[in-house]
């Protein structure tokens, strides 16, 4: 029992002098440091001041249709009505959550060429432009190979211009004012993004999208409504992430 209280004795003796002697080489105002953690994915997206924004841009062939056109009371309202293929161009801003993203978009085109028939084909015609601001929804179905395929729906507003509008058979006659009007509009879509980078998208979708009427300037005879104008397009798009994105699986 002697030999082994000397061991343990012994042995506390030396922990307390290699204690002693560590401790007298660190300064006594000082601490060691603790190691810093690694920064994660979500830690340097917090620290981003625009984190989940995003810009985008897009082109689209809009295919048009119109529902029907109504001339004014005691006219004949034309038939065989058409409105004629546009392209168009937008820009907007988003922002992304895990699989839910909106943006707010606003898309343009230039005139297209409404023609309707009363007597001979071709003998009421216009020209018609859009307008639209749209708050748009998109639910992200996960992502394979860099592609994220999507579905979508937007709601806002449509402001439709009718201008040049000739006829000598429904009224308005001779020279009138273009005139536009505001609608509701909706639109739903479903696409497929493809990620270039982390910070790039190629943004390839359908689109389908209610517009609202038109209606033209009126004379003393009235005027003509052109009524529920619908359009599908096919867009192509660009949208650039401020953050890193993850590329998927």
């Amino acid at each position: 029992m002697s030999l082994l209280r000397k061991s343990v004795f012994g042995g506390a003796l030396f922990i307390a002098t290699a204690t002693g002697a560590l401790a007298a080489d660190v300064p006594a105002d000082r601490t060691l440091p603790y190691p810093e953690p690694a920064p994660t994915t979500l830690s340097r997206r917090q620290s981003e001041p625009f984190a989940g924004w995003y810009l985008r841009g897009d082109v689209g062939y809009r295919m048009q249709d119109i529902s029907s056109a109504s001339a004014a009371t005691g006219f004949t309202s034309p038939t065989n009505n058409k409105l004629n293929s546009t392209v168009s161009a937008g820009f907007g801003a988003g922002y992304k959550s895990g699989w839910f993203r909106s943006d707010l978009t606003v898309d343009f085109t230039p005139s297209a060429n409404y023609t309707g028939q009363v007597a001979a084909p071709g003998d009421v015609g216009a020209k018609v432009t859009a307008t639209t601001l749209l708050l748009n929804g998109y639910l992200d179905l996960g992502s394979w190979y860099r592609m994220t395929p999507y579905v979508g729906a937007g709601v806002g507003m449509a402001n439709m211009n009718i201008s040049d509008y000739k006829s000598t058979v429904s009224p308005p006659f001779g020279t009138v004012k273009s005139r536009g009007q505001t609608n509701l509009a909706w639109a739903g879509m479903a696409g497929v993004a493809y990620a270039l980078s982390q910070n790039v998208l190629v943004d390839v979708s359908y689109r389908y999208l209610s517009l609202g009427d038109a209606t033209t300037s009126s004379d003393t005879f009235g005027a003509m409504r052109l009524s529920k104008i619908t359009a599908q397009e096919v867009r192509v798009g660009l949208r650039w992430n401020f953050d890193d994105q993850p590329l998927g699986r």
